[in-house]
């Protein structure tokens, strides 16, 4: 409240006063804290996020564009900072900057599907057992007997 009342009293009065050219040092520091904060620190960390998702990309990545190009990487240039992405059979080459950002990994899908037809596989496999044994258990009706021994 006080730094309020000394800006007013600085643009009222004029920097003639000691106490008024110290406040509005005061105000500039403010003004510059502010800024850092609500927007240059920001900035910075939505630009170390995406330098992130650049390192972690890999070929096979699905990926979006900034002009809204959906594709798949297929090969990354470090050197060069290109991407080329693979767009239904259209091979597309990018700057790395190019890259919105990562959809998901196409690896990552397989495995999760592999993993599921796994555990479904493992499951057949648990009741085949259970079947044969309800299967020896039965009695063998005369009709089986006979195909049999033919």
């Amino acid at each position: 409240m006080e730094i309020i009342v000394n800006i007013l009293d600085f643009l009222t009065l004029g920097a003639s006063s000691s106490s008024a050219t110290f406040s509005s040092f005061i105000l500039i520091i403010l003004m510059i804290a502010l800024m850092y904060f609500f927007m240059i620190r920001p900035q910075q960390k939505q630009r170390k996020q995406h330098q992130e998702m650049m390192n972690d990309m890999h070929k096979g990545d699905e990926v979006v564009t900034i002009g809204r190009l959906h594709g798949k990487i297929d090969s990354i240039n470090k050197e060069d900072r290109t991407v080329t992405l693979d767009c239904e059979g259209i091979y597309l080459t990018f700057d790395m900057v190019a890259i919105a950002r990562v959809v998901k990994s196409s690896t990552a899908a397989p495995a999760e599907k592999k993993t599921a037809s796994e555990d479904s596989a493992a499951e057949k496999a648990a009741e085949k057992p259970a079947e044969e044994e309800k299967a020896d258990s039965k009695p063998a009706d005369d009709s089986d007997a006979g195909e049999q021994a033919k």
